[in-house]
């Protein structure tokens, strides 16, 4: 990862193919190349930051087991200065880590190259041992402590550290090689601007950014077909199907700030898609502060929009996922049991119904549900809106779609991880208000699949669940589904998973 491989570029028998489109276009869609280089993305990759905080994890780990081993050693298991000792061993991992992320430690170009960074490293911990010598001589305990112990883990602890990041390195290197760990990005805009951009990426040392190719919609005179090596895959419009298929990280608009129509044309397409969106400011002759801009190496960027829910915030949301959806399977079990023997008893059909529904960055996801049409009269494609006294909905039906019992079952969708127990709520892929499917009514309605979609959402606390016959219901749902996204929180998540028992009690919409 030096530089950016040139393997990475594309076959001369793909730009051939590239540049004669019409024999290899898909009928409304993508081009055959285009979707072939789709395809080869669709496997998620590692984010180098998930990859360094779990580095930090294991580094406090490592350090702390191998004081406590030195200490169990010299002094005995747990003998002499029985909690003194683990809490001393555990602040001085800690503020070690700490330390090593103060000093970029952390960063891709420092894990690819431990023995350059071994100075920095050896300042680091020398200085954190410094640091506890100096707290024990305020303290007045340093006579307490045995000189041999730590001074054994300084030389243990080091060695440990060294060794593990050398391992690391040579498994970034294969995992990057691999194309297992890096960032996918797609250039908007082509020409001599995106060849500008493309080789000063290319210049950045030890830069896990793998370009996928670039979109424009300027014809080949204006926008050639082929720029520093990548291909023009298709037009802007085509790139929303492109990162519906590929797993796309980020997407760097190659114009200038100055073409500002332009500029809010692409995004006003581009933001419903869930990746970073990035304006490369390489070429821009406007000049902000140099905090303003994120960086690609020393690649100028200016941030337009952050996928949401991104990295650990993504851990964390799943955990809560998986612990409230058990909690909720066993609390509510006995309901679900009920449920199910009632909808037996009062029709033919399975107790069970499942329905295609839009899921995240607009995939089909499977739901599930508890039965309550009569089964020759279900639409699974939910085409026709569920009204009030509905003649297809059973007596069993009534209750539980009023209750929203019949929800219950995403439970399981939740605990799987199709769904989020708490996001905008799924509608199903033909759902339609006036004979318009709900994304023809609402400008931006596929943003609300930027997260993954859940059982209960933000919209449904604040009144509008159940039926959508108008476009204004619609349009409201959108937009309170999209002040979520943007205002995510797990304190957010939990205020709307206890809120919504309380907020079921209005049953005026539920049919």
């Amino acid at each position: 990862m030096n530089e950016i491989d040139p393997a990475r570029r594309f076959s001369s028998e793909a730009v051939r193919k590239i540049e004669t489109p019409a024999s290899g276009e898909a009928p409304g869609g993508m081009n055959d190349v285009a979707r072939q280089v789709a395809s080869q993305y669709r496997r998620d990759t590692m984010s180098p930051i998930m990859v360094s905080g779990v580095l930090r994890i294991v580094e406090f780990a490592v350090l702390f087991l191998s004081g406590l081993l030195v200490y169990f050693n010299y002094v005995g298991f747990f003998t002499y200065l029985a909690w003194q000792y683990p809490l001393t061993i555990a602040s001085a991992s800690f503020l070690a880590v700490l330390l090593l992320d103060v000093t970029d430690c952390y960063q891709l170009p420092s894990l690819m190259r431990p023995i350059v960074s071994l100075g920095r490293i050896l300042v680091v911990w020398a200085g954190t041992f410094a640091l506890m010598a100096l707290t024990a001589f305020v303290m007045k305990m340093s006579g307490d402590y045995s000189r041999l112990v730590f001074g054994t883990w300084f030389v243990v602890g080091f060695a440990l550290i060294i060794g593990l990041r050398v391992v690391m390195s040579r498994l970034i290197r294969r995992w990057a090689r691999d194309g297992r760990m890096e960032r996918r990005a797609v250039i908007v805009g082509g020409g001599k601007a995106a060849e500008i951009l493309i080789r000063s990426v290319e210049k950045q040392p030890y830069n896990d950014i793998r370009i996928c190719g670039i979109f424009d919609d300027r014809g080949d005179k204006r926008s050639p077909p082929i720029v520093a090596g990548y291909p023009k895959l298709g037009t802007v419009s085509e790139l929303i199907e492109f990162a519906r298929i590929a797993r796309i990280d980020m997407l760097i608009v190659s114009l200038p700030v100055t073409a500002e129509t332009r500029v809010l044309q692409l995004l006003k397409k581009l933001w419903v898609l869930p990746v970073d969106i990035r304006l490369s400011a390489h070429s821009n002759a406007l000049r902000f502060r140099p905090r303003a801009y994120s960086y690609i190496g020393s690649v100028p960027m200016l941030d337009i929009f952050d996928k949401p829910i991104n990295d650990w915030d993504s851990v964390a949301k799943r955990a809560f996922d998986i612990v409230f959806s058990l909690i909720g399977i066993v609390v509510f079990s006995p309901v679900m049991l009920a449920t199910a023997i009632a909808i037996k008893l009062d029709s033919k059909g399975p107790v069970l119904f499942h329905q295609k529904r839009h899921g995240f960055n607009n995939e089909v996801i499977e739901v599930y549900k508890f039965r309550s049409m009569y089964t020759d009269k279900a639409d699974p494609t939910a085409k026709q809106t569920v009204t009030k006294n509905d003649p297809r909905v059973t007596r069993v039906g009534r209750f539980i779609r009023k209750t929203s019992i019949d929800e219950l079952p995403q439970f399981f969708n939740a605990l799987l991880g199709s769904l989020s127990l708490v996001g905008p709520r799924p509608h199903a892929i033909a759902a339609q208000s006036h004979n318009l499917l709900y994304n023809e009514v609402v400008d931006g309605y596929f943003a609300r699949h930027k997260v993954k979609p859940g059982v209960t959402g933000w919209a449904q606390i604040n009144g509008w669940r159940g039926e959508m016959d108008t476009n204004e219901k619609i349009r409201m749902r959108t937009e309170f589904d999209l002040y979520y996204i943007e205002n995510w929180s797990l304190l957010f998540d939990l205020k709307i998973l206890l809120l919504t028992p309380l907020r079921l009690l209005n049953t005026e919409n539920a049919y």
